[in-house]
């Protein structure tokens, strides 16, 4: 009954348009101001505040002071894991049709941030892949590597043993909000994120969580997992 209670509270929140729409806003793990978040809510300066102050206290978002100014971040990975798993299992419009121009854009429907892993189209693929050349292996929503994939994950400089010995869940599915299936999550999956990004066979675009795959990438990834796109 606890859980239930708990649960409702937070849904409680994230049932006000104006706090989903903060919360939606920083899904990409940066920090943000006080009045970015407000404008995206069309809400004002001091109703944002309030519902800032809200999500605060539910331990949803952390606050970080720098001189007079106050920014704002998702608490936890598993707050954005959260997030995206809502988005996913969130009803779409039926009936009438959506606007180019008011649809998921290409670019963030291919390749983007889910909190600090990768998401969308290419997420997706590469963990399908993965699974079907047996480097990782699954149990439900969990993952492990195989030896295969041990060496795989070894020739791009991850060190899997660290991960393991960390308090994160190793590597799980998350669902993809745009895609309506798995991507790899967990500290696997921002691991490899952070090593594609460091490598540079992903690169941020100008658009907010919208990631760009290179062609070093597309050639990283055959190279070292054996992976066409």
């Amino acid at each position: 009954m606890e859980s239930a209670v708990q649960i409702a509270k937070v849904a409680a929140l994230l049932g006000e348009p104006a706090r989903a729409a903060m919360l939606w806003q920083l899904i990409d793990g940066r920090a943000r101001p006080a009045g970015e978040l407000a404008f995206a809510a069309n809400v004002s300066a001091q109703s944002a505040s309030g519902h800032l102050a809200k999500l605060v206290e539910a331990e949803l978002l952390q606050v970080e002071t720098q001189g007079r100014h106050r920014y704002y971040r998702l608490a936890s990975h598993t707050v954005g894991v959260a997030l995206e798993s809502l988005a996913a299992i969130a009803p779409r419009p039926a009936l009438k049709p959506v606007p180019a121009s008011r649809g998921t854009p290409p670019a963030m429907r291919f390749a983007r941030t889910c909190y600090d892993h990768l998401a969308g189209e290419l997420a997706v693929s590469l963990l399908m892949q993965m699974e079907q050349k047996a480097l990782l292996t699954r149990s439900e929503k969990n993952f492990d590597v195989s030896a295969k994939g041990e060496k795989a994950f070894a020739r791009l400089g991850m060190d899997l043993s660290s991960l393991r010995g960390t308090k994160r869940q190793f590597a799980c599915g998350c669902l993809d909000w745009s895609e309506r299936q798995f991507h790899l999550g967990g500290a696997l999956g921002a691991a490899l994120l952070q090593r594609m990004l460091d490598e540079k066979w992903l690169l941020r675009g100008q658009q907010a969580r919208v990631l760009q795959l290179t062609p070093a990438g597309s050639a990283g990834l055959k190279d070292v997992f054996g992976i066409r796109l």
